[in-house]
Formats: C-alpha cells, structure tokens, sequence
C-alpha cells in the first residue's frame, strides 16, 4: 500500500511560485527524478504568509527517502530560493481503513 508524504516547510510561498515560474526546467527535473523513483503524484500547497508543504504519494517511505537523499542538492536550492528559514518537516503518514473513503476513485 502507498503512503503519503508531507514535507512542511516555513518559506515564502509566494517567493516559491515565483522560482517554479522563473526556473520551471529546475522544477521539473526534481519531479522527472523523483518519478524514476516511484513517484505517484506530488503538488504543493501554500499558507500565507509563511509556511508551504509538499503532499506527494509514494509506493512506500523507502521510495521517498533514497529520492530525497539524491535530490537533496536541487532541493536545497530551490529551498534557499523561496527563503526556506527551517528545516523540512517530513511526515509519513498510511491509509486508515475507515470505510468512510470518497473521492479519489473511492469504491
């Protein structure tokens, strides 16, 4: 089963942005790397004024780590351009079975 990976991070959303939009080659090479190593789906998320995560699904938390670890260098400085003052919060989080599910191709 996939699990879901939060990468909380205190930063400029809006300086974020604006890097995807000046450097989206850089952008997209981490996510092309990232896909060689399970990736699923990935999308960032915003909260002004200071704080954004990355939400990602992974086949599982192993797939994610030796990505991070190998991408770290293109990471940082897409960090250190959308003014990133911590280090990433990173989460790993399971699918409970609630039996509640909808959306996502929900049964």
């Amino acid at each position: 089963m996939s699990v879901i990976v939060t990468v909380s991070i205190s930063g400029d959303p809006e300086r974020l942005e604006a890097y995807a939009a000046e450097h989206p080659d850089a952008m997209r090479a981490v996510v092309d790397l990232a896909r060689g190593h399970g990736l699923i789906a990935h999308r960032f998320y915003g909260s002004d004024p200071d704080r954004f995560m990355a939400i990602d699904e992974w086949p599982d938390q192993q797939s994610f780590q030796t990505f991070f670890q190998e991408a770290a260098d293109d990471i940082q400085a897409i960090m250190g351009a959308a003014g990133v003052t911590s280090e990433p919060e990173v989460t790993f989080w399971r699918k409970l079975e609630t039996r509640d599910d909808a959306g996502w191709d929900a049964s």
